[in-house]
């Protein structure tokens, strides 16, 4: 995720079995978000994640990022997704 131009990249990672997440912002998305942004973002997710609504956790955590994406890099016209956009499971 440090491979973007503009080092705004966010991951968002999930491991239902362990109990485990994680939302990490690259370099230049953390230079401009609030210094609490990931803290508050996280406590968020994880409301939904104890009433074990897993979506709505992972979709209020896609939005906030989102949010603070199209504030702080908005799309040009000559914008090109820098990294996929998979989703990967484990074994």
């Amino acid at each position: 995720m440090h491979k973007t131009v503009q080092r705004n990249g966010v991951l968002i990672y999930l491991a239902i079995a362990d109990h485990q997440f994680a939302i990490i912002g690259d370099a230049g998305i953390n230079k401009v978000v609030p210094d609490n942004f990931w803290e508050i973002t996280k406590d968020k997710m994880l409301f939904h994640f104890r009433q074990g609504n897993y979506v709505r956790g992972l979709v209020e955590g896609i939005q906030e990022a989102g949010e603070q994406l199209r504030q702080y890099f908005p799309r040009q016209d000559d914008d090109i997704n820098e990294l996929p956009n998979d989703i990967h499971f484990g074994n």
